[in-house]
């Protein structure tokens, strides 16, 4: 049966609201398709407003892989600004995609992709508006099947109660597997319901449902287990790995916007996973092993997607684009392809130890210096030691003087605060080698034209990192910290006028370290802060530290725990953590040997050029590490000549 959409009772409420032509879809690459002609149907969603949520390179990678699939319709929902949301409520407008504002309720399956935890509130949002019960227990046949992924879902257990499923690791070929359980499920009449629906999405054993578990805990608080309830589900779930990144080409068709967004490019993922082995990067972590897209690949999808989309600017993305083997044929190969062009690169994380001379002529050379961001992380030499980051003063000050010698006048410095065993004085050093970077500029260009934004962020500890065991520093201790950091910054005001600072407080790290290593408990906390008004809680000028803070007093000590224990604790190495059932492929003892490295300051090489250093990840996943060169060429380097051709008209699919 059809499903009628709701735009002309939303479109009455456009004129009263800010920016409503994030609600209005249509946009270039958006594929619309007949409602009865699809099998299976899926609401696709990054918890966050339109301009954060369209840019999201995994979401539009899902979009498109699953409307190449005939039988297959998915669409996109984002999270609404509050002006709009209370209009709905009081209109009675359900959760809409923007393709055809269908309400999300009547899809097959809603799944939503977390890049930050802090998303968490805004779900339950989007799952009220759209009429979907909160507690994935009290829903039927007649709601989606709500599945949880992103970096996010390798803790899944603080939005246990209110997600149906969740998927660890890749994306690509898991959807497609889930929509052919989904296909044959309905294709039999959906024999026994929900239930067995999810069951049979257990049984894959890479696909987490966590009402299928129960957890035991100690009188201490502590967790004792985690145990299946029933006996066809799988006492460990796996992480999903793409191997062959070259056969998943995405996107090919990038969702254009039509209101301003965070990012406006063409992003290439040039390759996936990280072997660097940072110790707070759960990205890196959880990613292995690294997979390179050849150069042959990248070169093609550029081309195609620049001439699809008519942007302006190509993002080569990955968590350290430097480091791909063939990083610098891949650019002076595209900086030629495209010379004489309004078309510029850039690399988004650069290691300050992989940037050099050439790599900065040919991201300048059409004349369009993006921004460059360099991330030392930590302020001193012990510092970086701890976290594994092998960067050195000197390393620093030689790539930013390359910088400023090939025409930057601005780069921006990422370091963080409350980093285990870390002191006042690590963190005055920032102040240290923020100075030292503009003297030197200075030096080397004989100009004074030149800038540093020094940026701050907390520490938060995350899942399946060495660091997951480790205490947090209060926010008292974090603002204390960072106010000092800029007095030592604006002490010399010649220098100090140079130097722009950005931080972010130490509550909004407190409370992601709630949701990144809490439990099930956790849950009642983000029920309560959502019924309280919690909104975008990502976002400085909507989040509520008190908020939280009041939820936890209201809630935790009925369980015999409090803020504190999540967050301010250390754990020992025995401790039940609560996603040890879930399998990133890391084992648990080399995690917790790194961490006791990190505290003696020992630094762990790069395991894509050294032997293994058996971290589990390659034989758990039947994978290994996939790096050229290829020894292929980029493209027939026909340059493109001034301009590029306009995008191709609207089309539907």
């Amino acid at each position: 049966m059809s499903v009628r959409s709701v735009f002309p009772q939303l479109e009455r409420l456009l004129p009263r609201i800010s920016k409503p032509i994030q609600y209005v879809g249509g946009e270039l690459g958006a594929v619309v398709k007949d409602w009865d002609s699809a099998t299976v149907r899926w609401a696709l969603s990054y918890p966050d407003a339109y301009e954060v949520g369209l840019p999201n390179q995994g979401v539009q990678i899902l979009y498109e892989v699953l409307n190449e699939q005939p039988d297959v319709l998915a669409e996109r929902t984002y999270a609404v600004w509050p002006d709009l949301e209370a209009l709905m409520r009081a209109e009675g407008v359900p959760q809409f995609t923007v393709e055809a504002h269908r309400p999300v309720t009547a899809f097959d399956l809603f799944g939503i992709s977390f890049a930050t935890e802090l998303g968490y509130t805004n779900m339950l949002t989007m799952l009220d508006l759209a009429g979907i019960p909160l507690d994935s227990r009290d829903r039927d046949e007649r709601h989606p099947v709500v599945i949880a992924g992103g970096h996010a879902a390798f803790n899944p257990e603080p939005i246990a109660d209110f997600i149906d499923a969740a998927v660890l690791g890749d994306g690509e070929e898991a959807v497609l597997e889930i929509t052919a359980i989904v296909r044959q499920w309905k294709g039999e009449g959906s024999p026994g319901g929900r239930d067995e629906l999810l069951l049979r999405l257990a049984r894959t054993e890479s696909v987490y449902v966590p009402r299928f578990y129960d957890v035991d805990y100690l009188p201490d608080g502590r967790i004792q287990r985690v145990v299946p309830n029933r006996a066809d589900v799988p006492f460990r779930v796996h992480k999903r790995t793409t191997m062959d990144l070259d056969a998943w080409p995405y996107p090919k068709r990038p969702l254009v916007p039509l209101a301003e967004t965070v990012h406006e490019r063409y992003a290439v993922e040039i390759f996936r996973g990280c072997t660097r082995g940072c110790r707070f990067c759960q990205a890196g972590m959880i990613t292995r092993p690294v997979r390179e897209r050849s150069i042959t690949t990248v070169g093609q999808m550029v081309q195609e997607g620049l001439e699809f989309s008519g942007f302006h600017e190509v993002g080569l993305l990955s968590l350290s684009s430097a480091d791909h083997s063939e990083i610098g044929d891949m650019c002076s190969g595209l900086a030629q392809q495209y010379e004489g062009t309004n078309v510029s690169l850039s690399l988004p994380s650069t290691r300050v130890d992989a940037f050099n001379v050439t790599l900065a002529q040919e991201l300048a050379r059409n004349g369009r210096r993006t921004g460059l961001t360099f991330a030392p992380e930590g302020g001193s030499e012990r510092i970086r030691k701890v976290i594994n980051k092998m960067v050195t003063e000197e390393d620093l000050i030689r790539t930013v003087v390359t910088a400023y010698s090939n025409g930057w006048r601005q780069v921006k410095l990422y370091f963080m605060c409350g980093l285990p065993t870390e002191t006042d004085d690590d963190v005055l050093q920032i102040a240290k080698l923020a100075h030292e970077v503009i003297r030197a500029g200075r030096e080397a260009t004989g100009s004074r034209d030149i800038r540093c934004t020094v940026s701050i962020g907390g520490f938060v500890p995350k899942p399946h990192t060495p660091f997951q065991w480790a205490k947090m520093e209060t926010p008292e201790v974090i603002d204390h910290r960072l106010r000092a950091l800029k007095q030592a910054i604006n002490s010399d005001r010649s220098l100090g006028k140079a130097i722009g600072y950005r931080y972010h407080d130490g509550q909004p790290s407190l409370i992601e370290g709630l949701l990144s290593r809490g439990d099930r408990r956790v849950g009642a906390v983000i029920r309560r802060v959502w019924e309280a008004g919690g909104r975008f809680d990502g976002w400085s000028e909507h989040f509520s530290y008190q908020r939280w803070v009041d939820a936890a007093a209201a809630v935790l000590p009925g369980y015999g725990v409090d803020l504190d224990w999540f967050t301010t604790r250390e754990r020992d190495q025995n401790e039940v953590l609560p996603w040890d059932h879930l399998d990133s492929g890391l084992d648990k003892d080399w995690l917790w040997q790194d961490w006791q490295d990190s505290l003696t300051g020992f630094e762990q090489d790069d395991c894509r050029w050294t032997p293994c250093f058996d971290c589990g990840v390659c034989p758990s996943q039947d994978t290994e590490i996939q790096i050229g060169p290829t020894g292929k060429q980029l493209l027939p380097l026909t340059p493109v000549g001034v301009g590029l051709r306009t995008p191709k008209a609207h089309q539907h699919g």
